[in-house]
């Protein structure tokens, strides 16, 4: 036994989120069944105009798993989903969980990694938009031998046409590719099987963003999914019904646990946009009036940086949240002078399907007074995360070192890969890879990612550090920092930055600007102003794309 065993950070909880040992273990369609008969016909999804009631998604997913079991689909068959944030996301999901199938949910940014995730999760069946079927799904998998395939399209069910959105979408009907929703209505309240489905089961395989490395996937049971969504659903202790907004995407596993299975848990209608276009999403927020709200820090960024962005049109918002990607202080001060919400962190990756640290609602997160980082919250009140050195043991308080996590939300393995699943879950605890702190309260930091650390003329220098203090500039939009090779130091700190709108700055002040503020060291030797940084499509800065241009 340890000090984290006795999980001092469960004096800062209040009382009705420490019920979460009341949670029982179900499955997310139980979940689902216990929505439609709170809601009845009310909304389950509001997408640009139009709606599908609770009642309706049941009767249009019996179809859907009707359609799948015809053609020879099975118990544990895996259904592919290319689909940004549209509602067919949502019918497709649950009509394989009727099915009795697993999905795996898929970024519809990937070309050539769609050929790797399709092969290695054995897939069957596939839903995508038509178009992309057209350009790059149909070839690829018909070479990993996916058998059914389902398009749609993103103009369906949606009333706005927005410009926009939708200016070169198309549509790219295949004859010899259903519909899904047409399939969906010919067979809508078909009687379906009970799949027999548990707790324990695989509801999904989600596939890690890639970087850092070949993406693997992550077998998230229907008790890690669950346990979440209930987790949150107590934090926020908001009413049933309450509209859910979904900032971030679906595919990813900040919006499956966080949006979208938590407004099912609420029976509340999630509000789908189709992608992130920050104008639309400003017009959304103020016409749909949400009470909650996740993303990724970038995506905050960029709404205060849009023309049109106004505090008013976040009137309606009780709980914003940030997961996904690293969480600056400067963004947080920033975003609550211009709208008064205070923007509460949170911490989890595809391992811990979602949120495993989190900012409580009475709670604001402190803000370490040596580094500057801010806190990434407190262990949920079922997870033991703990801090452990190079030899597995664990560390005392303000000690660096690796984040573990032990608890329910833990994915039992990866898919296929019992060499990364005994590297990664050593006796079901997750390495994350994560270098950060824990202080005797509990509160989490996170320093960086161990890979990302740079050595300089045998300094370490964590990327997150650097960057914090960048985003503290006034002209400093985003802000990626990566080491470069040196041939006297071995390598040397360089910055990446894209600029406010309106705003000027010569790279030599933002070098002076470190310097005033760090170790001579850590301070970067090299600033480049870039009109935009890469990411992933939840939002997280790839810092690998930035070495890539590195000088030789």
């Amino acid at each position: 036994m340890s000090w984290y065993d006795d999980r001092p950070w469960m004096d800062r909880y209040e009382e009705r989120v420490r019920r979460v040992g009341d949670i029982p273990a179900r499955t997310a369609l139980d979940m689902f069944e216990s929505a439609v008969v709170t809601a009845g016909d009310g909304p389950a999804v509001r997408y640009l105009g139009g709606t599908l009631g609770y009642r309706e998604v049941d009767q249009l997913t019996d179809g859907i798993a009707a359609y799948l079991l015809e053609n020879g689909f099975q118990r544990g068959d895996r259904l592919a989903i290319y689909l940004q944030n549209i509602p067919q996301f949502v019918l497709a999901l649950i009509g394989t969980w009727k099915a009795g199938g697993v999905v795996v949910p898929l970024n519809p940014m990937y070309r050539d990694e769609l050929a790797h995730i399709l092969t290695d999760a054995g897939v069957t069946a596939i839903v995508c938009s038509e178009s992309a079927w057209a350009d790059r799904v149909g070839s690829r998998a018909s070479e990993a031998g996916v058998r059914i395939a389902l398009t749609s399209s993103e103009l369906d069910i949606q009333t706005s046409d927005d410009e926009r959105l939708f200016r070169t979408v198309t549509r790219a009907r295949s004859e010899n590719v259903p519909d899904l929703l047409e399939v969906a209505r010919v067979r809508a309240g078909a009687t379906v099987p009970d799949p027999g489905l548990t707790p324990e089961d695989i509801a999904l395989v989600s596939y890690t963003s890639g970087t850092s490395g070949v993406p693997k996937g992550a077998t998230n049971t229907h008790r890690n999914l669950t346990v979440n969504s209930a987790i949150l659903r107590l934090y926020e202790d908001k009413p049933a019904g309450a509209p859910i907004f979904a900032l971030a995407p679906l595919f990813h596993i900040t919006g499956m646990v966080c949006q979208l299975l938590t407004a099912i848990d609420l029976a509340s209608p999630l509000i789908l946009v189709y992608r992130f276009e920050p104008g639309v999403v400003l017009d959304a927020l103020e016409r749909e009036r949400p009470i909650f709200m996740v993303g990724p820090s970038t995506a905050y960024m960029a709404l205060m940086a849009h023309p049109d962005f106004s505090g008013e049109r976040f009137a309606s918002l009780e709980a914003v949240m940030s997961g996904g990607a690293p969480l600056p202080p400067a963004i947080v001060e920033r975003f609550r002078e211009l709208t008064g919400k205070y923007i509460r962190n949170g911490y989890g990756l595809t391992e811990t399907s979602a949120p495993c640290v989190v900012v409580p609602p009475n709670l604001e997160a402190p803000v370490d007074p040596a580094s500057g980082t801010l806190a990434i919250g407190l262990p949920l009140p079922c997870a033991v995360v703990r801090i452990i050195g190079e030899d597995g043991k664990d560390l005392e308080p303000l000690e660096v070192g690796e984040i573990a996590v032990d608890g329910p939300m833990v994915v039992p393995a990866y898919w296929n890969k019992p060499d990364a699943t005994a590297q990664a879950l050593p006796g079901g605890r997750l390495l994350t890879g994560d270098v950060g702190f824990m202080d005797a309260e509990g509160w989490v930091y996170v320093v960086d990612r161990k890979k990302d650390m740079i050595n300089a003329s045998g300094f370490k220098v964590w990327p997150r550090e650097v960057e914090d203090v960048l985003y503290q500039h006034p002209a400093v939009r985003e802000a990626a920092v990566v080491g470069e090779p040196d041939s006297y130091r071995g390598e040397t700190v360089a910055a990446f930055v894209s600029l406010r709108p309106g705003t000027t700055v010569e790279t030599a002040d933002l070098v002076e600007y470190c310097r005033e503020r760090l170790a001579t060291y850590k301070a970067p030797r090299r600033v480049e102003i870039v009109d935009e940084l890469p990411k992933t499509a939840s939002g997280k800065i790839l810092r690998r794309e930035m070495r890539r241009r590195a000088p030789a």
